[in-house]
């Protein structure tokens, strides 16, 4: 094997361990300091789930107060005013309904989308959600792993006999940067221990009637998503879609010309 492709090997192990140390840190990874307010139901929802829990908790809250309702074919639709609310993913979840919309649609407009966004940088702030930049940096370093174990035995001009050998030193930092980004997390740990921290605490009731405060039924959402939504809320998740994951209606639709079978 020739004795530069050594040096494309090197690169590229080096570039796999400082994309794995500055995956492994971020600001403020210490948790909540002692005192600090839980954030809010979207929030939480915003950390396990992404944006798509976000807006669903924010529905529920709707829901509560009347103010959103389940639409014709898995839409949500605006039912009168946001109500006495202040929270802003809330407003603007509400804000966006000026037709029925279906949970994925809605979480795209515009009014819901900043947001939601508002809320990621503040918790961005707070240290429970990774830097942006930071995530671009690391996965940019993980392509260039395998940009730089592609472009090797070109530069140094391997090939014929010398390719298995090539594969078998080029593999190892690829699938090791494979392996970096699938487990490569928004959240932080401080994220991730408050969230196991609350889920220890308020551990899923077996029956919703074990709850009647309206705020704990947010709190189950956040922090279970769909078991919490199919026992607290069954028919509104139901009927206004928020079970329904992205290509299940597709699945499920009636072909044409056909008889739905039973």
């Amino acid at each position: 094997m020739p004795t530069g492709l050594w040096w494309f090997i090197g690169v590229a192990w080096a570039e796999l361990l400082l994309a794995a140390a500055l995956s492994r840190t971020c600001s403020r990874e210490s948790g909540r300091p002692d005192g600090e307010a839980v954030p809010t139901p979207q929030a939480l929802a915003l950390l396990r789930g992404g944006r798509r829990a976000a807006v669903t908790v924010a529905l529920v809250a709707l829901h509560q107060r009347g103010a959103v309702a389940a639409g014709r074919k898995h839409t949500i639709r605006a039912n009168g005013g946001p109500g006495r609310t202040r929270d802003p993913v809330q407003l603007g979840v509400h804000g966006a309904l000026r037709r029925a919309l279906a949970l994925e649609e809605l979480a795209q407009r515009p009014e819901a989308r900043r947001a939601v966004d508002a809320l990621s940088g503040e918790l961005r702030g707070a240290g429970l959600l990774r830097p942006v930049a930071q995530l671009w940096v690391v996965r940019a370093l993980l392509g260039c792993v395998v940009l730089t174990v592609l472009v090797g035995p070109f530069a140094t001009g391997a090939h014929g006999a010398a390719l298995p050998e090539v594969l078998a030193v080029g593999l190892p930092p690829v699938l090791g940067a494979g392996a970096v980004l699938l487990r490569l997390p928004v959240t932080t740990g401080a994220a991730r221990r408050l969230l196991a921290g609350l889920r220890e605490r308020y551990p899923l009731p077996s029956h919703r009637r074990e709850v009647t405060d309206g705020g704990l039924v947010q709190l189950y959402v956040a922090l279970y998503g769909d078991p919490a939504l199919a026992l607290f809320l069954p028919r509104f998740s139901r009927d206004g879609g928020l079970l329904v994951r992205p290509g299940d209606a597709d699945r499920n639709r009636q072909p044409p010309g056909g008889a739905a079978r039973l």
